[in-house]
Protein backbone atom coordinates (compact mmCIF):
# COMPACT_ATOMS: atom_id res chain seq x y z
CA UNK A 1 0.00 0.00 0.00
CA UNK A 2 2.94 2.36 0.56
CA UNK A 3 3.71 2.63 -3.14
CA UNK A 4 0.12 3.73 -3.69
CA UNK A 5 0.55 6.50 -1.13
CA UNK A 6 3.66 7.68 -2.96
CA UNK A 7 1.76 7.67 -6.25
CA UNK A 8 -1.05 9.66 -4.64
CA UNK A 9 1.39 12.26 -3.31
CA UNK A 10 3.02 12.65 -6.71
CA UNK A 11 -0.27 12.91 -8.57
CA UNK A 12 -1.79 15.25 -5.99
CA UNK A 13 1.21 17.57 -6.23
CA UNK A 14 0.16 18.30 -9.81
CA UNK A 15 -3.15 19.77 -8.62
CA UNK A 16 -3.27 23.27 -7.21
CA UNK A 17 -4.90 22.41 -3.90
CA UNK A 18 -7.27 19.68 -2.89
CA UNK A 19 -9.11 19.73 0.42
CA UNK A 20 -10.51 16.52 1.84
CA UNK A 21 -13.65 16.96 3.87
CA UNK A 22 -13.81 15.53 7.38
CA UNK A 23 -16.24 12.69 7.97
CA UNK A 24 -18.26 13.27 11.15
CA UNK A 25 -20.61 10.31 10.63
CA UNK A 26 -18.92 8.48 13.54
CA UNK A 27 -18.55 11.47 15.84
CA UNK A 28 -15.53 13.73 16.12
CA UNK A 29 -12.87 11.08 15.53
CA UNK A 30 -10.31 11.98 12.91
CA UNK A 31 -11.68 10.58 9.63
CA UNK A 32 -11.88 11.85 6.09
CA UNK A 33 -14.57 11.32 3.46
CA UNK A 34 -13.72 8.99 0.60
CA UNK A 35 -15.68 11.14 -1.85
CA UNK A 36 -13.49 11.68 -4.90
CA UNK A 37 -12.59 15.39 -5.38
CA UNK A 38 -13.28 16.72 -8.86
CA UNK A 39 -9.84 18.43 -8.84
CA UNK A 40 -8.24 14.99 -9.10
CA UNK A 41 -10.22 13.86 -12.15
CA UNK A 42 -7.83 12.50 -14.81
CA UNK A 43 -4.92 12.82 -12.37
CA UNK A 44 -5.38 9.71 -10.25
CA UNK A 45 -7.55 6.62 -10.29
CA UNK A 46 -10.67 6.82 -8.16
CA UNK A 47 -10.00 3.43 -6.54
CA UNK A 48 -6.43 4.39 -5.63
CA UNK A 49 -7.68 7.56 -3.97
CA UNK A 50 -10.42 5.75 -2.04
CA UNK A 51 -8.07 2.96 -0.90
CA UNK A 52 -5.51 5.49 0.30
CA UNK A 53 -8.06 7.52 2.27
CA UNK A 54 -9.41 4.31 3.82
CA UNK A 55 -5.86 3.34 4.83
CA UNK A 56 -5.30 6.75 6.42
CA UNK A 57 -8.63 6.49 8.24
CA UNK A 58 -7.56 3.10 9.60
CA UNK A 59 -4.30 4.60 10.90
CA UNK A 60 -6.23 7.37 12.65
CA UNK A 61 -8.69 4.85 14.13
CA UNK A 62 -5.81 2.79 15.52
CA UNK A 63 -4.13 5.88 16.98
CA UNK A 64 -7.32 7.07 18.68
CA UNK A 65 -8.21 3.80 20.41
CA UNK A 66 -8.84 4.46 24.07
CA UNK A 67 -7.15 2.36 26.69
CA UNK A 68 -4.80 2.50 29.63
CA UNK A 69 -1.85 3.54 27.51
CA UNK A 70 -3.65 6.47 25.91
CA UNK A 71 -5.02 7.56 29.30
CA UNK A 72 -1.51 7.48 30.79
CA UNK A 73 -0.15 9.38 27.79
CA UNK A 74 -2.77 12.10 28.27
CA UNK A 75 -2.04 12.40 31.99
CA UNK A 76 1.71 12.61 31.42
CA UNK A 77 1.19 15.20 28.70
CA UNK A 78 -0.89 17.41 30.98
CA UNK A 79 1.40 17.13 34.01
CA UNK A 80 4.53 17.91 32.00
CA UNK A 81 3.00 20.70 29.88
CA UNK A 82 3.39 18.37 26.87
CA UNK A 83 7.19 18.31 27.28
CA UNK A 84 6.96 14.51 27.62
CA UNK A 85 6.56 14.34 23.83
CA UNK A 86 10.13 15.56 23.39
CA UNK A 87 11.28 12.12 24.60
CA UNK A 88 8.27 9.93 23.81
CA UNK A 89 6.35 9.19 20.61
CA UNK A 90 2.68 10.08 20.47
CA UNK A 91 0.13 7.41 19.58
CA UNK A 92 -0.15 8.96 16.10
CA UNK A 93 3.60 8.64 15.57
CA UNK A 94 3.56 5.01 16.73
CA UNK A 95 1.03 3.91 14.09
CA UNK A 96 2.54 6.01 11.31
CA UNK A 97 4.01 3.83 8.55
CA UNK A 98 7.72 3.97 7.83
Amino acid sequence: MFHNLQELRHSASLANKVFLQRDYSEGTTCRFQTKFPSELESRIERTLFEDTVKTLNNYYAEAEKMGGQSYLEGCLACTTAYLIFLCMETRYEKVRPG
